[in-house]
């Protein structure tokens, strides 16, 4: 049985518990990330990585690293964790992918009605 994926979460205030700096730290780090994408998907410099997506979490902005980045690029993996411990950021490893309202791909938070077929227009 393939075991879940499990998700590294940065969050935006410090081990101290003040806000991080600046206010775009999440958008930033995650569009350093947004090309290491799953083997045999296209590029889109204006979309965000499936493996690193910025969240907001009970009002404090996140970003969500999937640990399967570690084993696609180990590097970006290593300047994920070293960032947050050089910013003394909080951090939280669980197994739950968590989502709210502030989802790029889905500003709304719904659920689409259909999903459309690559190619199809």
């Amino acid at each position: 049985m393939p075991q879940p994926p499990l998700y590294f979460i940065i969050h935006g205030k410090t081990l101290q518990g003040q806000r991080f700096r600046p206010s775009d730290w999440a958008e930033r780090l995650a569009g350093v990330l947004s090309r290491f994408r799953p083997p045999g998907s296209l590029y889109n410099p204006l979309s965000y990585s499936p493996y690193a997506i910025p969240r907001t979490l009970d009002g404090v902005k996140c970003v969500v690293v999937d640990h399967r980045l570690r084993d696609l690029e180990p590097l970006a993996w290593k300047f994920v964790c070293e960032f947050a411990a050089s910013n003394q950021l909080q951090t939280t490893d669980t197994a739950e992918r968590p989502s709210d309202a502030s989802d790029p791909a889905n500003p709304a938070g719904m659920t689409p009605a259909f999903t459309p077929k690559a190619g199809v227009a």
